[in-house]
């Protein structure tokens, strides 16, 4: 049995304007490719978090965006390197399914960590080839000095994210 809440949200669902939708997913893949994602990772990323499911397979994707599977699976082999979908198998079948997850900013901030890390350790790496005392290892030193501290201060961001989440949603 249909608890009254569900078949309200499968009813809005329906009523939703594919017009309407697809000028969102396209608005809001802009904002990302402007923010330096690549765009069709972009597209198929807003498209992923507008699906009612969170989930789409490969299909659904090509026919929702008017793209090719060859353009789904670049875009979705970028977005689970950067860890912001994974993939599904459906059960009893071939097809998978690409799906986003509510918590898919925490995860890709917390792969940008390893990449701060790295950084971390090339800039100064550079500090100590060009020297403290030069401008250019005084810039590297400040750079340095700035993703360190956003190093220090993501962990405790994410702890208030969590907290915070869990007061608006509940418990995940």
């Amino acid at each position: 049995m249909t608890e009254p809440s569900q078949s309200a949200e499968a009813g809005a669902a329906e009523r939703r304007d594919p017009a309407t939708v697809s000028r969102f997913v396209e608005h809001f893949a802009a904002q990302l490719v402007e923010a330096g994602m690549p765009r069709m990772p972009s597209r198929v990323f807003a498209a992923l978090l507008a699906a009612d499911a969170g989930s789409l397979t490969s299909a659904e994707l090509g026919d929702q965006l008017q793209i090719s599977p060859a353009a789904v699976s670049g875009a979705v082999r970028y977005l689970a390197q950067v860890h912001m979908v994974s993939r599904e198998r459906e059960p009893g079948s071939r097809r998978e399914r690409y799906r986003v997850h509510g918590d898919q900013w925490y995860e890709a901030l917390t792969n940008r960590e390893a990449v701060l890390k790295r950084w971390e350790d090339a800039l100064r790496d550079g500090v100590d080839t060009l020297g403290a005392d030069t401008p250019a290892g005084r810039r590297l030193a400040e750079t340095l000095a700035f993703f360190e501290y956003l190093e220090g201060e993501l962990d405790a961001l994410m702890e208030r994210w969590r907290a915070h989440r869990e007061e608006l949603f509940g418990r995940r």
